[in-house]
């Protein structure tokens, strides 16, 4: 069965063919390391995670490699603001790699509580500083940079396709609306690929390079470790929306203007997460993480499944009432789970069922190898475990490969233990009574007594050798 994935690139929905099937290549733009990842980020990786267990479920062996931000990321996009790490550092009077390792720590703690697999390679910024010097070294022997007061700066006159994966022509992308213009810059959409000591006096974080001492600038980094990792041709590449016009633009230029070739086949990006004033943003203050929403009571599979709830190419918007909802229909999941399980426990599927499972499972599988409509799979899963005429057995083989695909912590789930039923004396006389009536039997007298018994919130089930089960209603 082929994935189809909306293609950044080509602007529409396209068939997934992998450069080297089945070995599939994926590079994700991680976090910057200088606060806490907001939910709004999680949603971004939350995606990025089910797209590589999606590619598996299809038979995909996947090299997911992501970066650590931890030098060099400004505050804005382009190469504009402070350096936000020396920021943290000075706001949290830690050193710059202390504050690096203390929310990276935070980072991997928040996407094991939402399930997610840690990537296949997880490669930091500081780690990999001769790589980038290397890279930017070959731009500038290929004419592609040049020297300003300084600093290192990509020539994007020099590279026709500039602008290719947004649409916007260079001058479109200006960044003029920018509150701090570089005056070093030839062109306004030229970037910097390497900051000497000239871009900060105080920076922390420098090394030598044959520029001078310095420091990498935050679009290099991706572009070298994706390489590094990944070779010179990758097969997807993913990111938020935000990432479009600016870093990813700035990537797509410094790569195929070293290598010479196209670089990435498939970009995926992501929507933004929006709440009643617009998109969740750490410069605008107050963002959620995840652990506010564990002070407030959810779990963090509440917030995952909310993320499902809508398709990634939509913006979602977030509320208390929304997640209210998720933690309602997650734990009326969970209930059902461990139903199943209760009941299903030692039973095995007939082959009809086994037939019918592998139908069930298709339909699911179909919903998300079709550009990751998780809504229409959560939907068809709801279906299913509803469907009262089916088993417990068959359902519960059901929930369990949706939840090897969505890592819902459903295996993690007890199974129900049956409620004690307290004999009273007028339950044993009504129990007595129905076997007298059932020996005789005298089945509508047996019903009768059912019916009473259940009026006292008492179920009688049978088994064999004559024996019985109360259930609590």
């Amino acid at each position: 069965m082929s994935v189809y994935l909306y293609n950044t690139k080509t602007r529409h929905k396209d068939e997934f063919k992998p450069l080297n099937p089945p070995a599939v290549t994926m590079y994700c733009c991680g976090p910057t390391v200088y606060n806490y990842a907001h939910i709004g980020n999680l949603r971004t990786y939350i995606f990025e995670d089910l797209l590589a267990n999606t590619l598996r479920l299809a038979g995909y062996k996947v090299k997911h490699v992501m970066n650590i931000t931890d030098v060099g990321h400004l505050t804005s996009d382009g190469d504009e603001g402070e350096d936000k790490m020396q920021v943290a550092a000075e706001r949290e009077k830690k050193s710059v790699l202390d504050i690096a390792r203390m929310y990276e720590d935070a980072f991997f703690r928040h996407t094991a509580a939402l399930g997610l697999k840690r990537p296949t390679i997880v490669c930091r910024a500081t780690e990999h500083i001769q790589d980038m010097i290397e890279f930017v070294k070959a731009l500038e022997d290929k004419g592609f940079a040049y020297i300003s007061n300084g600093n290192v700066y990509f020539d994007t006159a020099k590279f026709p396709r500039y602008g290719c994966l947004s649409g916007q022509s260079r001058e479109d992308l200006k960044h003029g609306a920018r509150t701090e213009q570089d005056m070093n810059k030839r062109n306004p959409s030229d970037f910097v690929l390497w900051f000497t000591s000239s871009k900060f006096e105080n920076q922390i974080l420098q090394w030598d390079s044959p520029w001078g001492r310095g420091y990498p600038g935050w679009h290099i980094e991706c572009s070298t470790m994706a390489t590094k990792y990944l070779g010179e041709r990758i097969d997807i590449h993913c990111g938020g929306i935000d990432h479009i016009p600016v870093h990813h633009e700035n990537e797509i230029a410094q790569s195929e203007a070293r290598l010479g070739h196209e670089w990435v086949n498939y970009w995926v990006h992501m929507e933004f997460l929006n709440n009643k004033s617009g998109k969740m943003s750490k410069s605008k203050g107050g963002f959620l993480t995840l652990d506010t929403l564990v002070e407030k009571g959810y779990q963090p599979v509440h917030y995952k499944y909310f993320c499902l709830t809508s398709h990634y190419r939509s913006s979602a918007i977030f509320s208390d009432e929304a997640m209210d909802a998720a933690k309602k229909a997650y734990e009326n999941l969970a209930d059902y789970m461990a139903e199943f399980k209760a009941n299903a426990a030692g039973k095995s599927l007939t082959a009809e069922e086994q037939t019918a499972l592998a139908t069930y499972k298709d339909e699911f599988n179909t919903y998300l190898f079709d550009d990751l409509k998780t809504p229409l799979a959560l939907s068809h899963m709801w279906n299913i475990v509803k469907d009262n005429k089916l088993s417990d057995a068959l359902r519960l083989a059901f929930l369990t490969h949706v939840d090897g695909v969505l890592t819902l912590f459903l295996k993690d789930v007890a199974p129900k233990k049956p409620e004690t039923v307290e004999v009273t004396p007028e339950i044993a006389a009504l129990l007595e009574a129905r076997a007298a009536a059932r020996a005789a039997k005298d089945w509508a007298k047996s019903d009768e007594i059912r019916d009473k018994l259940a009026a006292l919130g008492v179920g009688v089930k049978d088994l064999p050798n004559k024996e019985i089960e109360l259930i609590k209603l």
